[in-house]
């Protein structure tokens, strides 16, 4: 049984495609043992009680320093004994420690087909302005392992998504969302807790 811990900073829709997976079967093995926030209050928090799935707001807001955040951060996720951690929109860089502790133990949800429009700087909506600014016909989701650069460790799923005339990045991110994200991440936990 794979103990999965899963990191958001939102209102945590790939958090909710990852408890539906694990509830109606398409992601088998696999327990969800917890779930950590950086921001207290958020939807994610709610969607993590009502699944009765162990819920921690982790905040550097309330430490002094980075290396205090990250030093409890690390603490946190451990005491949850995972064996994958699923960055599921976690908008906090990810400690190095945590990154050594954990190798190819973390993996991430990016909203586009890497290598493109990914790196410093791409998140959220700025991922699908860039997207429809360079006039791309394609974009997607990957789902990679996190290593200790940004958005560069190993591909292990992609998804293509194709821009329609007339999007938005608000358009394209919902779509990017219902047709690749929520349904790679699940795809992906399912893979790692099955081979």
């Amino acid at each position: 049984m794979l103990r999965v811990v899963v990191m958001v900073s939102g209102g945590g829709t790939n958090l909710q495609a990852i408890i539906d997976g694990v509830a109606d079967g398409t992601i088998s093995n696999t327990q969800l043992v917890g779930v950590i926030s950086n921001n207290p209050g958020v939807y994610a928090l709610e969607r993590a009680k009502l699944a009765n799935i162990p819920s921690t707001v982790v905040s550097p807001k309330e430490y002094e320093s980075r290396a205090a955040f990250n030093d409890a951060l690390l603490a946190t996720v451990s005491s949850y004994k995972p064996d994958l951690i699923v960055l599921a929109g976690f908008l906090v860089v990810i400690p190095e420690k945590m990154i050594d502790a954990y190798e190819n133990r973390i993996i991430n949800i990016h909203p586009s087909l890497i290598p493109a429009f990914c790196g410093t700087g791409y998140y959220g909506l700025k991922v699908h302005e860039a997207a429809l600014e360079r006039g791309v016909k394609v974009t997607g989701a990957t789902v990679h392992y996190v290593d200790k650069g940004t958005d560069t460790g190993p591909i292990i799923m992609q998804k293509a998504v194709y821009v329609e005339e007339g999007d938005t990045p608000k358009t394209l991110q919902q779509r990017v969302m219902e047709q690749a994200e929520w349904k790679l991440l699940p795809a992906a936990i399912n893979k790692i807790a099955n081979q």
